[in-house]
């Protein structure tokens, strides 16, 4: 094992196993509903940082750049409702309403100066949070998300890629990030244990959601915003970017590409992934 997965090993298996790798416990919001949204905060400077974890994941997945940004800004990480140590108390599963818990966050907090960065459906999220919070949002980080938002998926391919996971959603979870989200000579420790926390995921919610994220429009979101949107993707010959369709939308679209790792390079190659989000997020201030 090189000594960049042992990294990515330690720093995710204390994530998983209950340690709080940024020794930050976490704070509390109330919905309107009454419903516990559960986030951290670390750190001082703006812009402020607010990382948003993807489909089936949670704050802690952010953790190695929690503590690597925490030392030159402010830095935010919440659990989506339904997601980690927030509440499950929602109706419906979709975009907007995940949008939503995230501007609740940066109202809470009184953020007047915000980069989201947000991972695969965080990304998506982050467009109808920046939206919403107007002149406030600076900037949007997408990781490995928003490579063609001109791509529409047919009803019945949905239905189909759905049936497997409604049939028995732990098993075909645990399948598809396995062949999916890792390049063969990822980390197994690694792949294990992200396989394993996004597949114990409760159905009831993981699957209207999955649902929501490959309905969800992603170009009027991105048309929607008037601020930069840059996004670190990985390699992927099956996925390419599609750089004309999405600056039609949003001339301030941006990429660039991480060789070497999979779906999630915040964890496959922490450090790296954070000089790449520095590069961009330096220039903006803070």
């Amino acid at each position: 094992m090189s000594m960049r997965t042992l990294i990515a090993s330690i720093a995710v298996v204390a994530l998983f196993v209950g340690c709080n790798t940024t020794n930050h416990w976490p704070e509390t919001l109330r919905t309107p509903a009454g419903a516990a949204l559960r986030y951290e905060v670390q750190g001082e400077g703006e812009p402020t940082l607010v990382f948003v974890h993807g489909w089936s994941c949670h704050r802690q997945f952010w953790n190695e750049q929690i503590r690597r940004f925490q030392q030159v800004r402010r830095v935010v990480a919440l659990d989506l409702m339904g997601h980690g140590e927030s509440d499950a108390q929602r109706t419906e599963w979709t975009i907007e309403a995940f949008g939503d818990d995230v501007v609740r966050v940066c109202d809470a907090l009184k953020l007047e100066r915000v980069i989201l960065v947000g991972h695969s459906m965080g990304g998506p999220v982050c467009l109808v949070a920046a939206k919403r919070l107007g002149t406030r949002c600076v900037a949007v980080v997408g990781v490995d998300t928003l490579r063609d938002v001109e791509h529409r998926i047919p009803p019945d391919v949905i239905e189909s890629f759905l049936a497997p996971f409604r049939a028995d959603f732990a098993a075909a979870t645990n399948t598809f990030v396995r062949e999916q989200f890792f390049p063969k000579d990822a980390d197994p420790a690694l792949v294990d244990l992200v396989a394993g926390s996004m597949s114990a995921r409760p159905p009831e919610i993981a699957l209207p959601l999955l649902e929501a994220v490959m309905r969800f429009d992603e170009g009027a979101a991105l048309a929607a915003v008037d601020v930069p949107v840059h996004c670190i993707q990985s390699e992927s010959a099956m996925y390419p970017v599609n750089l004309a369709a999405n600056q039609a939308r949003n001339p301030r679209y941006t990429f660039v590409v991480m060789p070497g790792v999979g779906h999630f390079p915040m964890l496959e190659d922490p450090e790296r992934f954070a000089r790449l989000l520095a590069d961009f997020v330096r220039p903006l201030g803070g």
